[in-house]
């Protein structure tokens, strides 16, 4: 019997929950081979995969789902690529074609034929998709905290619960709350038992929260005291320990990134701007934008690092205050600025393995003063080098 995969040139799949369609072309680009993959029963998966064709690239796209999958894929030997699902897109609706699932999984199939790999995006390993889970999943309890200290607020308001202490989930706070659930009154009288069962509940739902967050933080903690990377990524000013662990999930590997300005691009902090015709010198371009094809929570870590670094004061308050004229004016552009700075020192400290300095590195001087220089920097002279980042001992 002769190999159904034996002039198989490359192929594409596109995928969904339970199944996926796959296409395989030869060296001409005519499709050879239509089948289906079945997810659910994962014995029969791995078999089925176990017949492909072993160094043929196939594509399937980075939609919702993907990771277990390729995953499985490269277990099996496979040549696995993800392709960049807005770019693929656009591409469908230049060909006018309509979207099936046949089409889809054609115009996949055509993609390892193109000339460069302008649709591939990376496809992450599983231990930095697992520090993603945590971090996400750390994400998600803080939206959940945040909304039920609304919904607890809006219980108060709306049954005249009234306080005279600013936080309400202080300790005081947490008392008088803990007290009106024990309780059931409050200064004007006997609360209903429908808003009575509300606000218990919510304080249960609340310190549910609270143990969750602080089981996700024990485990940061511990990935701290292992994770050099981290710990550097954590004296960097406007960086703690969540902010740490947040950029490293996120970027996965710098090598990636051919320098700084590619991450820059990459967590949406290089300003672009949209115009054609004659260049007008002096001018500031029009429709600049930061734009929103990226990586936003790798932008809302740079600029949540901002705005400690400038309450950490120092360079980072004095870059702030050049952009804002003292806070003055575009305070959101002296943040931007600021996380657009932050983007190179993380690049600098993760590229090149070194711990931050506050200090400016000193500029090199040639001839007899850079030697003088170069004399005064050695051990021993008292007069170290200054640098922003120095190699770690």
């Amino acid at each position: 019997m002769s190999d159904p995969y034996g002039s198989v040139a490359c192929g594409g799949m596109d995928v969904h929950y339970k199944f996926s369609n796959v296409r395989w072309r030869g060296v001409m680009g005519d499709v050879v081979l239509r089948e289906r993959l079945d997810h659910q029963d994962r014995a029969r998966l791995r078999e089925q995969l176990a017949t492909w064709p072993k160094g043929v690239p196939i594509v399937m796209e980075a939609s919702f789902g993907w990771g277990w999958l390729s995953d499985e894929m490269a277990a099996a030997g496979l040549d696995v690529h993800l392709s960049n699902c807005f770019k693929v897109e656009h591409m469908r609706q230049a060909r006018g074609d309509v979207k099936t699932n046949q089409k889809d999984a054609d115009l996949l199939s055509l993609l390892p034929m193109e000339a460069t790999g302008w649709w591939e995006v990376w496809r992450s390993p599983p231990e930095v998709r697992d520090r993603r889970e945590w971090m996400r999943y750390r994400s998600g309890l803080v939206a959940a905290q945040t909304e039920t200290k609304n919904r607890l607020h809006a219980v108060c308001h709306r049954h005249g619960i009234f306080y005279e202490f600013s936080d309400l989930f202080g300790g005081e706070g947490r008392r008088f709350l803990k007290a009106v659930c024990q309780e059931g009154r409050q200064a004007g009288g006997v609360l209903a038992p429908g808003a009575l069962e509300t606000l218990r509940g919510l304080m249960r739902l609340l310190e549910h929260l609270r143990a969750e967050l602080a089981t996700v933080a024990w485990y940061l903690r511990q990935e701290l005291a292992r994770d050099a990377l981290t710990r550097r990524l954590d004296g960097i000013p406007g960086f703690g320990l969540i902010l740490s662990h947040t950029v490293e999930a996120e970027v996965g590997r710098i090598e990636r990134f051919r320098h700084g300005k590619a991450l820059a691009s990459y967590a949406c902090l290089a300003p672009r701007a949209d115009e054609t015709g004659e260049a007008k010198p002096g001018r500031s371009p029009h429709g600049r934008h930061l734009g929103s094809r990226g990586n936003l929570v790798l932008k809302w870590a740079f600029i949540e690092a901002a705005h400690a670094a400038v309450r950490h004061g120092g360079k980072w308050r004095a870059m702030w205050d050049r952009a804002t004229d003292g806070g003055k004016r575009n305070e959101n552009r002296g943040y931007i600025n600021v996380a657009r700075a932050l983007v190179t020192v993380v690049d600098v400290v993760w590229r090149k393995g070194v711990e931050y300095r506050e200090d400016a590195p000193s500029r090199p001087v040639s001839g007899k003063a850079g030697r003088r220089r170069q004399a005064d920097s050695r051990p021993g002279t008292g007069q170290p080098l200054p640098a922003m980042v120095h190699a770690k001992a």
